[in-house]
């Protein structure tokens, strides 16, 4: 078995060789030219990742996968019973069942995996049917993906129950609602982003978006925390815990103003910007996604000085792969001819910015 100290090395050097096989490709396209993908090379590589991180060993690198290990042997050949008094509905309850029967926690974490990279993978293939492997490879390389695949398991379930259902919310209404509540039935922190969801769909101008997101900015920038505060008596225990600025136990990174996740964060807001503004891009789906970025991007600003202010930040980044290539891929909005070169170069910064992030935090 591979030590667990070598999976995010082997991780990074897999997204790495991949991401620049299609830079390339996506590089050296003649203007006009319409690139496609093959889906199936993309279904291959999420198939790979699911085995590759559902098999990892029960190693203290991976954090909370320790965790998950300990209680599946504490209700191992416990009776089963379907219960409504836990924390997360549809986890707990798929997790005491796969203990209850002893199916092994590797199988559990393949199951976790295969939610995880397949549903994002449908979810891209839905968002970009000619080019799904650039944005799925695209989603690879982000900050926090290889983190949400091993330590924050049921976050990373969630978010990608929650991309499927921004997929398929312009065709199959009643499918994305459906799995926009099961995302929240995985981890209860998703429900700012269900609101967000319900909210945006009944109101997606970006303009008022842009203008929310940056008053956030401002608000965070000035040491405004009244709103965390709000935010915290409004939360359950847990969610007020990561809201607690004071709340520091485990974590080990930066507290107060983060300005290098404020510039990362800002990435698709420029994008969005200029395709809104500037190229005049005009698309329902798009500004949905959009929006939904910035209101929960927002929210984030607004809580930047919590102790746990990484795991709010990610209630918007798992959707940051795909807002930040939806105007250069999507074929209804009209980005121009270098459209292909440009997504290129987007690929190759992002995970350049996630291998630097890597690097200095080793």
């Amino acid at each position: 078995m591979i030590p667990g100290s070598y999976y995010l090395f082997i991780y990074l050097f897999i997204v790495t060789i991949a991401t620049f096989s299609v830079y390339n490709r996506y590089r050296m396209s003649s203007s006009g030219v319409l690139v496609k993908d093959s889906s199936s090379n993309t279904l291959i590589l999420a198939l790979l990742c699911t085995v590759f991180i559902g098999l990892r060993p029960n190693d203290p690198v991976f954090v909370d996968t320790v965790g998950y290990v300990a209680g599946y042997y504490y209700h191992l050949h416990e009776p089963f019973v379907l219960s409504a008094d836990v924390e997360n509905l549809l986890f707990e309850n798929i997790y005491r069942f796969f203990a209850s029967y002893d199916l092994g926690w590797h199988t559990l974490f393949l199951f976790m995996a295969s939610i995880y990279f397949i549903g994002t993978y449908l979810a891209c293939k839905k968002f970009f049917p000619n080019n799904t492997l650039i944005a799925f490879v695209v989603f690879l390389g982000a900050f926090s993906t290889f983190s949400y695949s091993v330590n924050g398991v049921k976050a990373g379930v969630a978010a990608a129950l929650f991309l499927c259902a921004l997929a398929y919310r312009s065709d199959k209404p009643v499918l994305a609602s459906i799995l926009v509540v099961a995302s929240w039935g995985f981890h209860h922190s998703m429900t700012p982003c269900v609101l967000s969801f319900f909210i945006v769909w009944f109101y997606s101008k970006p303009k008022w978006y842009f203008l929310f997101w940056v008053v956030c900015l401002a608000l965070s920038a000035a040491h405004v925390t009244f709103f965390q505060t709000l935010f915290m008596s409004y939360s359950d225990t847990k969610g007020a815990s990561y809201l607690d600025a004071e709340n520091m136990a485990g974590w080990e990174g930066k507290t107060g103003f983060r300005l290098d996740f404020v510039v990362y964060s800002a990435m698709p807001v420029l994008v969005g910007y200029w395709a809104i503004f500037k190229k005049k891009i005009d698309n329902l789906k798009y500004n949905r996604v959009l929006c939904t970025y910035l209101l929960m991007n927002g929210i984030w600003l607004l809580c930047m000085y919590a102790g746990f202010t990484n795991r709010i930040a990610y209630l918007s980044w798992f959707m940051y792969p795909i807002v930040l290539v939806y105007p250069l891929l999507d074929e209804e909005c009209v980005w121009g001819s270098s459209r292909f070169k440009t997504v290129a170069l987007f690929a190759g910064l992002h995970l350049g910015f996630t291998l630097f992030m890597n690097i200095i935090y080793l």
